[in-house]
């Protein structure tokens, strides 16, 4: 009998550590994400890659992918390639930190965008500078809502952050509002009627005032197909933050489907906030 246990007990930690190893090369059994960290314009630390390791993004991811068991992540920084609809298919969504005019070919990005988001139903996943990439192309910003247009928040800020929705699986693990030392976007070609904005700069308690509204998360339904963007992210700790990692994981799961979420437009919100924004820009201003 006492033979039986130790056998067992081989076995089962035999299973266990097969197991692991498993989940370590496979990172669980469900989606497959298309990291795209490459860059053709300014290059983040957090996707730069050092003596031959993953940067500290496709870390970060590769960690999350592993913890949360949900899905599978490659990442590139070659899109001629690895970004063809053969490739593509086997994903179920696409993330994006990148800069610049990648070196995609026009018909693969239309086809990319009409195809494979739009009719196919995939998701999207833009962070920070993924708003800085192919800004002068329309179909491109169209899709993720808004173009980069200066950060007067640097990456030094320290910042707080109002979320408009606590109860989205992005906005969960923020509470109602948080703060946060990062460089914050304000954005050109911004669509709010055409994206439900989940968290914002808030202005009254933020050093440097601007009179104008500054979304700093939002979604939106494409065609069949899903797009998330969070303009979090450029400081490489920011990408150590369990917060920011589960913000992360919740974007994946609502893209998924996987938990509800609401996509609906709402540009009342975006108008409310602007005004806000004017009002404590012309409070700081007499003050002076």
């Amino acid at each position: 009998m006492r033979k039986l246990v130790v056998v067992a007990a081989v076995l089962i930690a035999t299973v266990v550590s097969e197991g692991l190893l498993w989940a370590q090369q496979h990172q669980g059994q469900g989606a497959r994400i298309l990291f795209v960290t490459q860059s053709a314009g300014f290059r983040h630390r957090a996707v730069t890659r050092r003596g031959g390791q993953l940067a500290p993004a496709e870390q970060a991811m590769q960690e999350l992918a592993v913890s949360s068991n949900l899905f599978r992540v490659d990442c590139t920084q070659d899109v001629r390639r690895d970004f063809t609809p053969e490739n593509l298919a086997n994903y179920q969504i696409v993330m994006f930190y990148t800069s610049g005019k990648l070196p995609i070919p026009k018909d693969t990005l239309d086809w990319f965008l009409q195809v494979w988001l739009k009719q196919q139903g995939h998701g999207f996943l833009g962070v920070h500078s993924a708003t800085d990439t192919f800004k002068d192309y329309q179909p491109y910003w169209d899709m993720i809502g808004g173009t980069f247009n200066g950060h007067p928040w640097n990456a030094n800020s320290r910042v707080t952050i109002t979320v408009h929705e606590p109860n989205h699986p992005i906005c969960r693990p923020w509470g109602q509002e948080f703060e946060i030392r990062d460089e914050i976007y304000r954005f050109r070609n911004w669509q709010p009627q055409k994206v439900r904005v989940l968290m914002s700069l808030n202005m009254e308690k933020t050093a440097l005032k601007a009179p104008y509204h500054v979304p700093v998360a939002w979604v939106k339904q494409y065609g069949r197909g899903r797009v998330a963007y969070i303009s979090l992210g450029h400081r490489v700790d920011v990408w150590q933050n369990p917060k920011y990692r589960q913000c992360l994981l919740g974007a994946i799961r609502w893209l998924l489907g996987l938990e509800p979420g609401s996509a609906q437009p709402n540009p009342e919100l975006s108008a409310a906030e602007e005004q806000k924004a004017k009002q404590a820009y012309q409070k700081a201003q007499a003050r002076k």
